[in-house]
């Protein structure tokens, strides 16, 4: 995720350079910094799947499970509930196309800020409902806030080292170009199984945190004269 600051810092090192051709010795390298961002925000997808001969029955059948699911879930004001997807398909005999019966699915979205809350909403809908997914990942302010603190230590970092080498070579130097690059990490497959696994079992469920990692890549220019218009 490269964000307009980063694009225009990138820009104006790059016009600079291009007035002021490099004559110097140029090294390239990278400087990386992460920061941790709570998953103060939860997701869960819930379903209800069944089979029947007749798909206006079935449907009723279906439509009155979620109804009642939507009805329950939105007695708890701090989870946000929606309807999901509903798909409805055939069933065919084995060794021909003929249907003999059908099969529906439709979910339930709920979002919450509150784990315990949407784990104890989970939990009392599993008496009809199945758990499809469930995952906690940063808020995008949270996301944002751990961001541009990892951008500004990636940016340190990468300072400390063009000093560090330009000064082991007993050169002074200048930047030439800088690319700023982040990637917010979520939860991976195996914790939001867990996850959805510590819910089945009336487990506290953990929402953790995600490691946002920002790395910065660039190249700076060893001047020959120390006096030179150096930018340390």
């Amino acid at each position: 995720m490269k964000y307009v600051a980063a694009a225009l810092l990138t820009f104006a090192l790059n016009a600079v350079a291009a007035e002021t051709k490099p004559t110097g010795t140029l090294i390239d390298f990278q400087a990386q910094a992460q920061r941790s961002a709570p998953n103060d925000v939860g997701y869960a997808t819930m379903y209800f799947e069944a089979t029947g001969a007749h798909a206006s029955e079935l449907s009723k059948r279906v439509n009155q499970a979620i109804s009642a699911a939507l009805a329950t879930a939105k007695s708890h004001p701090e989870i946000k509930v929606k309807s999901g997807s509903t798909q409805t398909y055939p069933v065919y005999a084995k060794g021909n196309r003929t249907i003999e019966s059908w099969r529906m699915r439709s979910e339930v979205l709920l979002e919450s800020r509150d784990a315990a809350a949407l784990s104890d909403l989970v939990g009392k809908l599993q008496a009809t409902l199945a758990v499809g997914s469930m995952r906690f990942t940063p808020a995008p302010e949270t996301l944002r806030k751990a961001d541009d603190e990892a951008a500004m230590d990636a940016l340190a970092a990468f300072q400390e080292k063009a000093t560090r080498y330009a000064a082991a070579l007993k050169k002074q130097y200048r930047i030439v170009s800088i690319t700023i690059g982040s990637n917010g990490v979520p939860p991976a497959p195996s914790e939001r199984y867990a996850m959805m696994k510590a819910v089945a079992d009336s487990m506290p469920v953990e929402a953790g945190e995600s490691q946002i990692v920002v790395g910065v890549t660039g190249q700076i220019e060893l001047l020959e004269s120390a006096a030179s218009s150096a930018r340390p």
